[in-house]
């Protein structure tokens, strides 16, 4: 009997594969493999999810109309064309299913987001990426990897997991360079962690144009990761597309009561951007300090890079941190097998890391 075959292009997907959160035999563990909130969630939000919990057998509000109002509000946006989703991920794939399939490209840097290539063969259009350069996404390499069938092009900027970013200056030269039947979609998970003056989100290239998005999400700086939740900001056409693909309550309840609340936190928001403001210098600092090479990061994690020498490699390294209980992300999918990434955690994880990378250099 013959089985049911899947479409092409879907058992070429490697599955994403998330940042380890346990290891066998220890039991504290410090977690810095996913980029997670290193102060945890507001308390606000959290109340917020202990609050909805007797109405969890309602339905959502499918709009996510107080949510987006409150973002429109801030950000000074027109509410209509924001588009919540179950995390930016789901956004990220609805716009691929909506604009690229069979026979068409989706283009992305050497080292951008894994989903990105599941997104495109998802939906059978092909992945295509273009070189960075000192790890970060380069302009002109994209557009001349640009062809008549490109049909999408994500920009993480900033970049996971290089943690580098692309200037204002250059990502709209991008825009204005793009073919405008081309969608731009700009991937702005880590934007609120940035604190550089030549940097944007892109907001404003949305507003000038009919094929630039841009995405945002709640769970880094404002620590929702388990509830998954994110936004989208749309030209008009471009919403009433995913409107028109996503599911009706594709975001839970208790993932738009905790998300409003934490985005209406600003305190402890400003108190996470400051804790990071603090650790993610220590932490580069202390390592390069021990020779490791850390590429300069705006985010919340950095990219340690190791040498070549066996039992002083990266695969080695990430061992040796793992028999002290900590979980840092190898980044061999990505094409980076010298590196490993390691979120900016606690004072004390972020001390450990130190301590335990000295202890493995000096071995």
């Amino acid at each position: 009997m013959t089985a049911p075959t899947p479409r092409p292009g879907i058992m070429d997907i490697r599955p994403y594969v998330g940042g380890e959160s346990a290891i066998e035999g220890v039991d504290r563990i410090f977690k810095l493999s996913s980029n997670e909130g290193a102060l945890g969630p507001s308390p606000k939000a959290v109340e917020a999810l202990r609050a909805f919990a007797p109405e969890m057998h309602r339905y959502p509000d499918g709009g996510a109309e107080e949510l987006r109002a409150a973002i429109a509000k801030r950000y000074k946006l027109d509410a209509s064309r924001i588009v919540c989703g179950a995390g930016s991920d789901e956004l990220l794939g609805i716009l691929c299913r909506s604009y690229a399939g069979p026979g068409d490209e989706v283009l992305y840097s050497a080292h951008g987001f894994l989903m990105y290539a599941i997104a495109a063969k998802a939906c059978g259009a092909t992945p295509v990426t273009a070189p960075e350069v000192d790890l970060t996404a380069n302009v002109d390499n994209l557009l001349a990897a640009v062809t008549p069938r490109t049909k999408i092009l994500f920009l993480a900027n900033p970049n996971n997991p290089t943690g580098t970013y692309l200037p204002a200056s250059e990502v709209a030269r991008l825009r204005a360079n793009l073919r405008p039947d081309v969608l731009l979609v700009i991937d702005a998970a880590y934007t609120e962690f940035v604190s550089r003056n030549d940097y944007s989100g892109g907001i404003e290239l949305v507003e000038a144009g009919d094929n630039v998005v841009v995405c945002r999400t709640f769970s880094k700086m404002y620590a929702l990761g388990g509830l998954r939740l994110g936004w989208a900001y749309c030209p008009e056409n471009v919403a009433g597309v995913l409107n028109r693909v996503r599911n009706p309550f594709n975001v839970g309840a208790p993932a738009l009561a905790a998300g409003l609340a934490a985005f209406e936190d600003t305190a402890y928001a400003d108190l996470c951007k400051s804790h990071n403001d603090y650790w993610l210098p220590w932490l580069s600092g202390k390592l390069a300090d021990l020779g490791l090479t850390v590429v300069p990061s705006v985010c919340n994690f950095i990219l340690v890079r190791f040498p070549a020498t066996p039992g002083k490699d990266a695969p080695t390294a990430d061992k040796f941190l793992r028999s002290r209980g900590i979980i840092v992300r190898a980044m061999g999918g990505y094409g980076l097998g010298d590196s490993l990434r390691i979120t900016i955690g606690t004072g004390e994880e972020n001390q450990a890391v130190v301590d335990t990378l000295k202890e493995f250099v000096g071995a």
